[in-house]
C-alpha cells in the first residue's frame, strides 16, 4: 500500500486524555481512534493487526476441533432470565421505542445463547463432544473504562464453548484449550502466565487466566519464581516472599495484563436449557484488542511501537529518501505477495524516519541516492542497519 493513500496520518502528540502507552502510541500512529470513553474505532492499520490476530486464533481453534459460528449481539431477556443473569449489572439494556421496559441486552457473553442453540442438536451422547466458537463484538457497562484497549466498553472477543459427556472428557479438552491458548499468545509475541482465578458472574468454581506480566497491568498475581505457578491476588491466600505450594520456590508479586481466560461451567447452563444428557460445559475467551494492546505495552521504545512480525500490519516499511524513487522495488515486492507499506509521500527524510519508528513495522527498507543499486535494511528491533541486495529483502517476509 502507498502511504500517500493511507486513510490516516500520524500525530506528533498523543490525545491529552490518554495515559497508557498502548493508547498513546496506537492513537498517534493512526491504528485506532477514540470515539468515547472505552469505545474505539480500528482504523486501516489497526484493523490489519486485528485480522492477523484473528487468523492466528482461528488456526489454533480449528486445530482443536472448534467450529466457527456467529451469534447475535442482541440477547433477549428470556435467555438471561433462565440463568438468573438478567439483573447482573454488567450489560447495556436495550429498550425499544414505545416499550416501557428493556427486553434485550447488548451481548456481554453468549453462554445462554449457545446452550439454547445446542439443545436442538444434542440428542444423545453420540452427539458429544462439541466445540463451537465465534469472533464477535461484546458490550460491557464498564464503570472504569481506561488504559486504552485494556479496559473498554465495547471490544472484540473470541469465545469458544464446549459440550462434553463426562468430566474426564471435559478436563482433557480444557487442557487442549490451555495449550492452544499458549500457542496463540506465543505466536502473537506474548509470554503468558497460566493463573488460577475466580469465576465472577460466569461460574462459582475457580477459573484460569492467561496473564502477561507488565508494570501497567491492572491485575496483581502471585507467582512462583521457580515453577511459575500463579494465582490472582483477588482469590489468593499466598503472600509475597512465602514458599510456593507446588515446588517450595519463592512467591513474588507482579502486575499483569489478562489477555485470555478459560472457565469450567459444569451443567449450570445445560440444566437451565434442559439439554439432553446434561452435557458438562466449558467457556473460553480471548480479547483481541487486549492482545493488540498488550503487544504494544510489551514491545515498544521511546520512538514508537515494535510489532511482532506475526501480527504487524505490513511486513516491510519501504521508504524513498531524496530524489530517487522506490516504485520499482515496491512493485517487485507486491508481485511476490509481500505485505509492504510504501512511503512515497513528498515529505522530509526526517519525518519519514520518525513515522517509520512510530508505526513500528518489523523491517525498514530505504532506497536513496546513498544506497545506489542496493537497499538499506534495518529491523525495527535492532539498532544496526546494513546494505543488502533486493533479492535478500524478498526473503525476509512471508506472504500476507
Amino acid at each position: 500500500m502507498r502511504q500517500s493513500e493511507l486513510f490516516t496520518k500520524t500525530r506528533r502528540e498523543a490525545p491529552a486524555d490518554e495515559v497508557s502507552v498502548n493508547a498513546r502510541l496506537l492513537s498517534r500512529a493512526g491504528f485506532v481512534y477514540k470515539n468515547s470513553a472505552g469505545i474505539y474505532s480500528y482504523l486501516p492499520l489497526g484493523w490489519r493487526v486485528i485480522q492477523k490476530i484473528a487468523a492466528i486464533i482461528r488456526e489454533e481453534m480449528n486445530a482443536i476441533a472448534g467450529q466457527e459460528i456467529f451469534m447475535p449481539a442482541l440477547v433477549e431477556k428470556k435467555y438471561l432470565d433462565a440463568t438468573g443473569r438478567w439483573d447482573v449489572p454488567i450489560g447495556f439494556r436495550v429498550q425499544g421505542l414505545g416499550v416501557r421496559e428493556a427486553s434485550f441486552v447488548l451481548g456481554w457473553t453468549h453462554e445462554e445463547i449457545i446452550t439454547e442453540i445446542a439443545s436442538h442438536y444434542i440428542q444423545s451422547e453420540k452427539d458429544l463432544p462439541l466445540a463451537v466458537y465465534q469472533i464477535q463484538t461484546k458490550f460491557r457497562n464498564e464503570p472504569r473504562a481506561k488504559s486504552g484497549l485494556l479496559r473498554t466498553r465495547e471490544f472484540i472477543m473470541k469465545d469458544l464453548y464446549s459440550f462434553h459427556a463426562d468430566q474426564k472428557d471435559f478436563e482433557d479438552y480444557y487442557q487442549k484449550v490451555r495449550r492452544a491458548y499458549e500457542k496463540v499468545f506465543e505466536r502473537c509475541g506474548l509470554k503468558t502466565v497460566y493463573t488460577v482465578a475466580g469465576g465472577g458472574a460466569f461460574t462459582v468454581t475457580n477459573t484460569h487466566e492467561f496473564q502477561v506480566i507488565s508494570p501497567v497491568g491492572e491485575d496483581t498475581i502471585l507467582i512462583c519464581d521457580k515453577c511459575q505457578y500463579a494465582e490472582n491476588a483477588e482469590i489468593s491466600k499466598l503472600k509475597a516472599g512465602s514458599s510456593c505450594p507446588q515446588c517450595r520456590g519463592k512467591i513474588k508479586k507482579e502486575s499483569a495484563i489478562e489477555v485470555g481466560n478459560i472457565f469450567p461451567l459444569g451443567t449450570k447452563y445445560s440444566d437451565a436449557f434442559k439439554v439432553k444428557n446434561r452435557p458438562i460445559m466449558g467457556s473460553y475467551g480471548i480479547g483481541l484488542g487486549r492482545v493488540m494492546a498488550a503487544a504494544v505495552e510489551v514491545h515498544h521504545d521511546d520512538q514508537g511501537i515494535i510489532w511482532p512480525s506475526s501480527i504487524a500490519p505490513f511486513a516491510i516499511h519501504l521508504l524513498e529518501l531524496g530524489k530517487v524513487s522506490a516504485k520499482k522495488v515496491y512493485q517487485d515486492l507486491q508481485k511476490r505477495g509481500v505485505a509492504v507499506l510504501y512511503d512515497d509521500r513528498p515529505v522530509s527524510a526526517g519525518e519519514k524516519l520518525m513515522d517509520a519508528d512510530l508505526l513500528g513495522l518489523p523491517v525498514r527498507a530505504i532506497v536513496s541516492e546513498k544506497t545506489g543499486e542496493k537497499v538499506e535494511l534495518k529491523k525495527r528491533s535492532e539498532a544496526k542497519a546494513e546494505l543488502v541486495n533486493l533479492s535478500y529483502l524478498r526473503t525476509l517476509s512471508s506472504k500476507s
